[in-house]
């Protein structure tokens, strides 16, 4: 039997036991931040100021993984997106600081103005590569932030350099982590381990580490008892909230560094994985490695680059900058190419009006391949002298051209789809007949400019180029998703702007184009018979394109001309009918010939038709009206400070809706829904394609193009390009045509609106006009079209 001494012991032993639990689950209720889930997440800001990731050669990644595979972009002075795995798997929101000094508390991208420049340039201010300085001054003179931003070429890690100078007094810097893991706002968790930050969801998981070491670390949900919102309720940092426990959510992590009195410098690293403990290895592992090192590393990938592209510096002598927008855009480009899948490229790293836009669930926003825009891209890095991206580029489009193997294909093969993930996976399945043609024009211009032998143009003859060109000719049905359509090429489903079928002039240029380079192509590899089905074709779209696309009543004709003018699309191939186009963007639908775009400079482009065509030159004076009702007006002019030139820019089209509301400034994604007052405004892309327009009119005069004409085109379209162009030197998509209210958002007429920034359209476009006025002819020109169509009366 046990004596009472013995039991007395246990009891009190027992009664230790369930003190100590006791005091556990008080200790770690506290630490558990409240306020599960948190606010509504939304996405980032779209107007991108700086992107980067490190540069991996193919040679280096041949046959194993590319050991870096994270992207960043700057906005507004802050980190904004950062993807990890493929390039548009989005983890982190929002990387920023705020600092607490006596009497405030500033957050930088509200409180700060913000400059950004390139840490390494040439003598000549060019950028040589994708590692960024920026500069935040406060409004209240108390302080500067300067940041140094790249990642680790041989970690998942973006590195930012922090330096905070006190001016006067002592600052208290505490880093913002929004995370955004799996794409999505919520469903996150965090937590803090050994004094670092780390958010997770899935196998997706980010560490945050700081050297010197964060003084005070504290996770939570975002509005309720995340960092910011607890500075701005108790003035400092609640170390006590260690994780955000079994509730997932909208997380946010916060890092106090040291009080600053004078300058401080801090590293942060941000590490990815998909395990926590790969995440910190990786974070580990590049601290270790150190600033200075990283940064040479990756430097000299990006500048071992640009040392291959043998043209740049002639191309730089045409630019009216001296060169530093066509070596930001050669980065640029080659920058938006996913690494898991070489070739792959992306029209955007940014998700238009994205700050806008809820975030429940992972979205691509233009961070996907769209094969019109991945030509232009692709064809853009051909003229820089890079041929190694193109030719994977050629590779990777068997990836998205439907076929019996594309997921949830019923129906016939043979077109590329609309718009993908960089795997390949459909995300829209409309068919745009001049996304099926463009792959066909740029194997034909790679086979001919040698980047792949007759042997490797055969074979993708067979495999890829005749049952696309098969479809061009015949067409075919659609049997993905939603779309059951039968297609009659050349009349198409949608048209390059994605919105209307019909007869479109500038998909059938690219159609006619595209089968001239699959005839081509045939009669290489001895398929005698689909040369002359191939040329048969497009001959008959040749022949009836003035037919289905040109309108001899229409409303906006100058009055006497009589040659008509081509519509932005025929519904019904009718041009004279007057057909209403179908509601697009929340948009009154009018009739046919109320639109116009300036898609018919596609036939001059690619050879369909001369410059000097007497439908061509009327045409134009419709689309520059600037006395046309202000929603059918296409053409502005610009004037930017200190400059007296006046620089030209189109809208897409007359009564186009996709961009922001005339009263309240506000886009799509405010209201919820397409409204009647939105406005699409003025693509700096497409003043790329008049100064190609001007030039291959001024070319096609006898003796070419004089000096005088070409200085002009540099002097109004080049430099407009540039001028349309941020800080950062990303072109935006659209920039502020001054009509309507902006919403108090301050845009600048010329200055970009918060659509996708930078758009690697508009950069190929630069590029291109530049290698263009550089041969002193069209880049895109197809001998073989210009031959066969221009050529005659």
């Amino acid at each position: 039997m046990t004596n009472n001494k013995t039991m007395g012991r246990k009891r009190a032993a027992a009664l230790m036991v369930m003190l100590l639990a006791s005091s556990m689950t008080g200790a770690a209720f506290a630490a558990v931040a409240p306020g599960a889930p948190g606010q509504a997440a939304t996405g980032a800001y779209a107007g991108k100021t700086g992107i980067g990731t490190a540069y991996h050669a193919y040679d280096a990644q041949a046959g194993k993984a590319v050991p870096s595979r994270v992207w960043f972009s700057l906005a507004k002075g802050v980190v904004t997106e950062t993807m990890y795995g493929l390039i548009h798997e989005v983890q982190l929101r929002e990387l920023k600081l705020a600092i607490q000094g006596d009497g405030f508390l500033d957050v930088e991208d509200k409180d700060t103005d913000s400059t950004t420049s390139y840490l390494d340039v040439d003598a000549a201010g060019r950028p040589r590569s994708l590692a960024y300085k920026v500069v935040n001054k406060a409004r209240n003179g108390k302080y500067e932030i300067e940041k140094q931003v790249f990642t680790d070429p041989a970690a998942d890690t973006l590195v930012v350099r922090v330096t905070v100078r006190a001016k006067g007094g002592t600052v208290t810097p505490f880093l913002l982590v929004d995370p955004q893991m799996g794409g999505t706002g919520g469903g996150d968790k965090a937590d803090v381990v050994d004094g670092a930050l780390h958010a997770y969801e899935g196998d997706r998981h980010l560490v945050v580490k700081a050297a010197p070491g964060f003084k005070t670390a504290s996770v939570g949900f975002v509005g309720a008892s995340d960092g910011l919102t607890q500075l701005q309720k108790a003035g400092k940092l609640e170390g006590s909230y260690t994780t955000t426990g079994d509730k997932a959510g909208n997380v946010a992590l916060a890092g106090a560094l040291a009080p600053v009195t004078g300058e401080a410098t801090f590293d942060i690293v941000v590490g990815f994985g998909d395990s926590a403990k790969a995440a910190d290895a990786a974070a580990t592992a590049t601290l270790k490695r150190g600033h200075d090192a990283v940064l040479a590393a990756y430097d000299a990938g990006w500048e071992g680059y640009q040392a291959k592209l043998a043209p740049l510096p002639d191309l730089a002598k045409v630019a009216m900058d001296g060169g530093k927008l066509l070596y930001a855009s050669a980065l640029v480009l080659k920058a938006q190419e996913d690494k898991t899948h070489p070739g792959a490229l992306i029209a955007s790293l940014s998700a238009p009006w994205g700050d806008t836009q809820k975030a429940d669930k992972p979205a691509t926003g233009y961070k996907a391949v769209w094969p019109r825009d991945f030509y232009q891209c692709a064809m853009a890095l051909l003229a820089l002298g890079d041929s190694e991206t193109p030719k994977a580029a050629l590779a990777y489009l068997k990836t998205i051209q439907v076929g019996p193997k594309t997921p949830g294909n019923h129906g016939d093969g043979g077109w590329f789809l609309q718009k993908t993930h960089v795997d390949g996976t459909p995300e829209w399945v409309g068919v745009q007949l001049d996304q099926t043609a463009m792959p066909l024009m740029l194997a034909w211009r790679l086979w001919r400019n040698g980047v792949i032998s007759d042997a490797e143009a055969t074979a993708l003859y067979t495999s890829m180029v005749k049952p696309a060109a098969d479809f061009l000719v015949k067409g075919g049905t659609a049997g993905i998703g939603w779309n059951k359509a039968t297609i009659h090429p050349p009349v198409t489903q949608q048209e390059r702007w994605e919105e209307q079928a019909g007869n479109s002039p500038s998909t059938t240029a690219a159609v006619i184009a595209g089968l001239a380079a699959a005839a081509e192509l045939a009669g290489q590899a001895g398929d005698e018979a689909a040369v002359k089905r191939y040329y048969a074709a497009a001959d008959t779209y040749s022949a009836g394109l003035e037919a289905a696309t040109v309108t001899t009543n229409g409303q906006l004709a100058p009055k006497g001309s009589k040659a008509g003018y081509y519509l932005r699309i025929a519904p019904t191939g009718q041009p004279n009918a007057h057909t209403p186009l179908a509601v697009r963007n929340g948009q009154q639908a009018l009739t046919e010939d109320a639109y116009v775009d300036g898609g018919f400079l596609e036939l001059v482009r690619y050879g369909v038709r001369a410059p000097s065509d007497p439908v061509i030159k009327s045409s134009l004076a419709v689309l520059d009206d600037e006395t046309l009702p202000e929603n059918l007006r296409v053409k502005y002019t610009f004037h930017f400070d200190g400059d007296a030139t006046a620089y030209p820019g189109w809208r897409r089209y007359g009564n186009d809706g996709y961009g922001e509301d005339r009263a309240t400034g506000a886009n799509y994604a405010v209201s919820g829904s397409m409204t009647p007052t939105q406005r699409g405004r003025v693509w700096p892309l497409l003043t790329g394609e008049r100064g190609h327009y001007e030039l291959a009119l001024a070319a096609a005069k006898a003796g070419g193009a004089k000096p005088a004409e070409v200085e002009a085109i540099r002097t109004t379209y080049v430099r407009a390009m540039e001028r349309f162009a941020n800080q950062g030197l990303m072109i935006p998509e659209q920039v502020w045509d001054g009509v309507g209210s902006d919403g108090g958002r301050g845009y600048k007429a010329g200055a970009g609106t918060d659509s996708a920034t930078p758009l690697a359209w508009a950069h190929a476009e630069y590029v291109k006009l530049l290698r263009s006025l550089h041969d002193g002819g069209i880049w895109d020109l197809y001998a073989p079209v210009a031959v066969r169509y221009a050529t005659k009366p």
